[in-house]
């Protein structure tokens, strides 16, 4: 929790996740069961957006205490959900979500970038290795359009 804190002040302007609920896949005798798990996250500087991302998250006895390193395995998919208002200094390549999926410096990131030339949105999450990198990655756009006849 304390860990949480510090990672929550030190990116104020990341979004904070919801989660949806979880699906188990693997049982396990001892420890947690893996399981795939959907969380929801709001973009925090474009009103409007609603992004999902399922992760899976690894169980056995080190799951359970949080010393495991969850697999770079994860899918993306934000829509508009209400009308969109850009600020007027959106920067691209910006992180709007961030979370820990191991002890050892891993996150997996969701970055925001801005295709103007199409009037689009992008959204890239990927898997963050301090020491070695790892190349997963996944993508989701935003269309920017006209919401409910306005």
């Amino acid at each position: 929790m304390k860990k949480a804190l510090l990672f929550t002040l030190l990116f104020s302007g990341v979004a904070q996740a919801e989660e949806i609920g979880c699906v188990t896949t693997a049982w396990k005798l001892i420890g947690a069961n893996h399981k795939i798990c959907v969380d929801a996250f709001a973009d925090p500087k474009v009103p409007g957006v609603t992004c999902h991302i399922s992760q899976a998250r690894a169980g056995g006895i080190s799951g359970a205490v949080g010393l495991a390193e969850d697999p770079s395995k994860f899918s993306l998919a934000c829509r508009q959900t209400g009308p969109i208002t850009l600020p007027a200094e959106l920067k691209s390549g910006e992180k709007v979500f961030s979370e820990d999926t191991s002890v050892f410096f891993k996150t997996t990131d969701v970055v925001r970038m801005v295709d103007t030339k199409n009037n689009t949105l992008v959204y890239l999450a990927i898997s963050r290795k301090i020491i070695e990198g790892a190349p997963a990655s996944s993508l989701s756009t935003v269309p920017l359009m006209p919401w409910g006849g306005r």
